[in-house]
């Protein structure tokens, strides 16, 4: 598949069958993730990979937006120790969210489905997920994504908007 037709292939998918995704599969994931631009090159990013049953039904509900059935789940975090440590340290939000964008391009790539539920700034979502997870203060989820084979196929699409484009000359 071509960069520019995976990304319109690119298409939230909210049913999953119940065949499971290899592990060959997920490392291909992480390695698109973690090829992704970092500021400074500093890689604030730790990702949790979610096998488990009872931790992904635990992960469904944390917003109302996450309640999906999937077979595997990703959770993207931001790793506060390993950002850039000065006030204005919040590029681990765009390195984070760069490396979400990679796995759900590279999740559409390799035949899967994945949705993209948000979490930070969200303090109950970020909160209920540190839970499951007995995940350290300095990590700061920032994504829940969830993966498996699509039971739906949603329909390539472009959502270009010419009055969005501004060109300076």
């Amino acid at each position: 598949m071509q960069t520019y037709e995976t990304i319109l292939a690119r298409r939230s998918v909210r049913r999953f069958t119940e065949r499971p995704i290899g592990d060959e599969i997920i490392n291909r994931l992480l390695n698109c993730a973690m090829a992704g631009p970092s500021a400074c090159n500093y890689r604030p990013w730790a990702f949790y990979v979610v096998k488990n049953a009872e931790k992904r039904e635990a992960l469904r509900h944390v917003s109302r937006f996450s309640n999906l059935d999937s077979t595997l789940n990703i959770v993207v975090a931001g790793d506060l120790s390993r950002s850039i440590t000065r006030a204005d340290n919040d590029f681990w939000i765009q390195d984070c969210a760069a490396a979400t964008e990679n796995i759900l391009l590279a999740a559409t790539d390799a035949g899967l489905g994945a949705c993209w539920c948000g979490l930070y700034p969200m303090a109950a979502a970020v909160n209920k997920v540190r839970a499951a997870l007995d995940l350290p203060e300095t990590i700061v989820p920032m994504a829940l994504i969830h993966l498996g084979y699509p039971a739906e196929a949603p329909e390539p699409r472009t959502q270009y908007d010419a009055e969005r484009v501004h060109i300076i000359e």
